[in-house]
């Protein structure tokens, strides 16, 4: 059968007992026509163009519990608007809360995708703000943001900047207030940027978190770049795949847009509930327009299955989507003795991005930072992170405090 115009879900469903044959056909019927035995001929024929199809159940036979079937679904497109929410609602709406069964995976068809126009800027137009293209890039979080003038925002930001890093981050959890509201916030920020680039020779990316109610963020985002932004940090998961294609297709945003993922851990983590960390952190970010999408690493303090970061990164790499490729940002617990492991994993076209990696270096942020650009230039020279310590204090200190993980 030719499925050009459905959109195909693929779902793990554990059941010891279960047809998973007819369970499957359940699934087809109940989330399109509704019914289908029932209806008569001629109601038959002017349904057929909206009814679910089974393509494919593959049954894997296990010990108890652990039985379970891999089943794909066709959804017709005539059923659905092109936005994300449509496609969810319709694919696993209701399903998401049917016994122990998991979203893997979402192959929307050519003609949903063209509703999207993807990352603005994409990995390589990412680099080419920077103007660098030979290495991958490194990120640095704002730490103990809340409570701090602007003063203290900005000399924070001012340290990092000269650690050389590409990125500058703010924390997920920085909300307007009066300390540091936006635009202010912006404007210092970006002044400490210009002050370390007569330093450092870098240009800076600051991706200011952007926040307020949904209805707003459209003006919000506006606001920052005004004052400066060069790029937005978005919580996606609260306000939801729509409202990032909303920003993202907006030509007077034009900045990138690095996705967090606070709120995943609510839906990917279980083996039995929720969504696969590739669609909801990869495939689905890169094809709502996220440039950069954040996700925790499997080396550090918030892990996942290094299995499941891989496929993540697949997700927002492959040239099997039409939208541009976005940055992998791994996170959490990243310092500069997993480089090599991290490019080992990731390849060249991964964002390395650190937090107490940074500040928590001894001799300060900028040191944090001038480290792991140390490591990266040793990965890339072929010289292990010891031998290219003992002529870099930074990242010899760096080793000293944390060590070096080679797997």
């Amino acid at each position: 059968m030719d499925y050009a115009k459905y959109s195909l879900a693929t779902y793990r469903l554990y059941d010891d007992k279960a047809d998973f044959d007819k369970k499957a056909l359940g699934i087809a019927v109940g989330l399109t026509v509704g019914s289908w035995t029932e209806l008569p001929e001629a109601a038959r024929a002017q349904m057929q163009q909206h009814l679910g199809q089974v393509v494919s159940v593959d049954v894997h036979e296990g010990e108890a519990s652990q039985r379970y079937a891999d089943i794909t679904i066709a959804y017709p497109d005539v059923n659905f608007s092109r936005d994300i929410p449509a496609l969810l609602v319709t694919a696993f709406g209701k399903l998401s809360m049917d016994g122990k069964i998991k979203l893997i995976d979402l192959q929307p068809s050519a003609d949903f995708l063209s509703a999207f126009p993807g990352p603005k800027f994409g990995l390589h137009g990412v680099r080419d703000l920077l103007g660098v293209h030979n290495r991958p890039l490194v990120m640095s979080i704002f730490k103990s943001v809340i409570g701090h003038d602007l003063a203290g925002l900005r000399e924070q930001f001012l340290q990092q900047a000269l650690g050389g890093v590409d990125l500058i981050k703010d924390d997920e959890i920085l909300f307007e207030n009066p300390l540091t509201p936006l635009e202010a916030r912006v404007e210092a920020c970006m002044d400490a940027a210009r002050e370390a680039e007569q330093t450092t020779g870098q240009k800076l990316l600051y991706f200011t978190n952007l926040t307020g109610s949904t209805f707003q963020l459209k003006a919000n985002a506006k606001r920052a770049i005004a004052a400066g932004a060069n790029g937005l940090l978005f919580n996606v998961l609260a306000y939801g795949f729509d409202a990032l294609a909303e920003l993202a297709s907006d030509p007077d945003i034009n900045v990138p847009i690095a996705a967090h993922p606070s709120l995943a851990g609510a839906i990917y983590p279980s083996q039995y509930h929720g969504m696969s960390a590739a669609l909801l952190l990869g495939k689905l970010m890169r094809i709502a327009g996220a440039d950069l999408s954040l996700f925790p690493s499997p080396y550090g303090s918030v892990v996942m299955p290094k299995a499941e970061n891989l496929a993540v990164k697949e997700a927002l790499l492959t040239p099997s989507l039409p939208q541009a490729a976005a940055f992998p940002v791994p996170s959490a617990g990243i310092h500069p003795g997993l480089v090599p492991l991290i490019l080992q994993d990731f390849g060249p076209d991964v964002v390395v991005n650190a937090g107490g990696g940074v500040h928590g270096h001894p001799l300060g942020a900028a040191a944090g930072g001038r480290a792991f650009r140390q490591a990266v230039d040793a990965v890339k020279q072929g010289v292990s992170l010891e031998e290219h310590g003992k002529q870099h204090e930074e990242l010899r200190i760096a080793i000293e405090r944390w060590g070096v993980r080679t797997s």
